[in-house]
């Protein structure tokens, strides 16, 4: 299966297939010199498989979490592609999850001011969100994803088989992203999560979202508009995870529980049995107002208001400017309903 995304300055094409990260050197060109990173929650045979494919492998393990989207990686990546003599007709290559896709995605786009960038994304999450649409970046000061830049990847490999060696909990965090498609955009994709079946084709279900952040970030490469809606219940996740401590809930968990009050009072019992049934979190760990507070910073707010999407039917989105009070307000009243 290959997805094109087509933009007005750039355009690259996604491989879904099992067993395709050894066909790296046949879809992306790795003949030259690549700095090829992982983590090290990730099996390494993935990073090597790349690597023996690549005419001149520089390869980088940056420690598992979101610690590691830091100026500090950051430094410390870009100083090895200047030690290691990379030019500006040289790449970088990640393989790992949402938070390496991230970084390298970031080096890639100031070093030299700007240099080739392929993504190999090796958990759901990444598969069906965050490889896809050039936005890169890190953490700073305690907000996520402040700092960073639009760098779109040269291409993209999704293998499903990268899928076996993720644990159920990260399938389940995935899994939140790609209903978060079906409740904004596709009925008939959500329709999927309330069978109860989503899970039977991942392949299937990994297409299904991506068709449809395509045809988002096609219409709105740079979120001046549209691609909001792909940030739906990300304000208040956001808030609720830069709260979790080292064992807390992970990035599409807290996502999940900020889609939970977005919904309207129907959808949102519909959507708790499926967050059950996935295992999904279905209740708020940290303090609400903490979170909320949290949340005032996020890069999507804009000034004292913040852009809302909110969705009473599957498949339909709302989109509406609150000011921050508002916003807090329809979030407790949500909550305070299912009590």
């Amino acid at each position: 299966m290959v997805l094109s995304v087509k933009l007005p300055h750039a355009a690259y094409d996604i491989t879904i297939e099992g067993g395709a990260l050894n066909r790296a050197g046949e879809l992306f060109d790795l003949d030259r010199r690549c700095l090829v990173v992982t983590d090290d929650g990730v099996p390494s045979i993935y990073a090597e498989t790349v690597a023996k494919q690549c005419a001149n492998a520089v390869t980088a393990v940056i420690p598992q979490g979101e610690g590691s989207k830091s100026l500090a990686t950051f430094e410390k990546l870009s100083e090895l592609m200047l030690k290691s003599g990379f030019s500006r007709k040289d790449c970088v290559v990640a393989v790992g999850g949402g938070v390496v896709g991230d970084i390298c995605g970031f080096v890639a786009s100031a070093y030299m001011r700007g240099v080739d960038f392929y993504n190999i994304p090796t958990t759901l999450l990444s598969q069906v969100d965050s490889s896809v649409g050039g936005k890169t970046g890190i953490n700073f000061c305690g907000v996520k994803n402040i700092v960073g830049a639009f760098h779109q990847p040269k291409g993209v490999l999704i293998d499903t088989n990268t899928l076996k060696t993720l644990p159920k909990r990260h399938i389940a965090a995935g899994m939140a992203e790609a209903l978060k498609m079906g409740l904004t955009s596709d009925k008939k994709l959500y329709e999927l999560f309330k069978s109860g079946k989503a899970a039977e084709d991942m392949e299937k279900l990994i297409e299904l979202a991506l068709r449809i952040k395509i045809s988002v970030v096609q219409q709105d490469e740079k979120e001046k508009g549209l691609r909001r809606v792909l940030n739906f219940g990300h304000s208040l996740g956001h808030g609720i995870e830069a709260l979790q401590g080292e064992n807390g809930l992970c990035h599409g968990e807290c996502v999940a529980l900020g889609m939970l009050p977005m919904c309207g009072k129907k959808l949102r019992a519909e959507l708790v049995e499926i967050y059950k049934d996935l295992g999904l979190p279905t209740e708020i760990n940290v303090d609400l107002d903490e979170a909320l507070a949290v949340a005032e910073h996020d890069k999507k707010a804009d000034s004292d208001s913040i852009n809302v999407i909110k969705v009473e039917t599957a498949g339909e989105f709302a989109e509406e400017k609150q000011s921050f009070t508002e916003w807090k307000k329809l979030i407790k009243k949500a909550m305070e309903e299912d009590v």
